[in-house]
């Protein structure tokens, strides 16, 4: 299992758009080979910012490797923030970790 994580610093104010643009975003996901699970994290809030993590489970790091150079990730990513790059306090921190240990209900 590979995990892969943007962390995002949300400029105060502006958790509502970032959401909605999440929301309103065709990840093309699904349709990648390997991709597992997407979730979105609201983390802690600073006097400045609110803390988000993108965070997608791959079956390995190869998928996730695939899918970073395939038209499906080029289309998800195509208006990535679009005309609202004013909301992120600098460009996004990415994360990805190899799965030495899993634990199911």
């Amino acid at each position: 299992m590979f995990i892969a994580m943007n962390r995002f610093q949300i400029v105060k104010g502006e958790e509502v758009v970032f959401e909605r643009i999440w929301a309103e975003r065709d990840t093309h996901l699904r349709e990648v080979p390997g991709f597992v699970e997407f979730n979105l994290l609201k983390g802690e809030e600073a006097e400045d910012h609110t803390l988000y993590a993108s965070h997608t489970m791959w079956e390995n790091k190869s998928d996730f490797e695939a899918w970073t150079k395939s038209d499906a990730f080029r289309k998800a990513h195509a208006n990535a923030g679009g005309a609202r790059r004013d909301i992120y306090k600098g460009p996004p921190k990415f994360e990805g970790f190899d799965a030495v240990q899993t634990l199911v209900k």
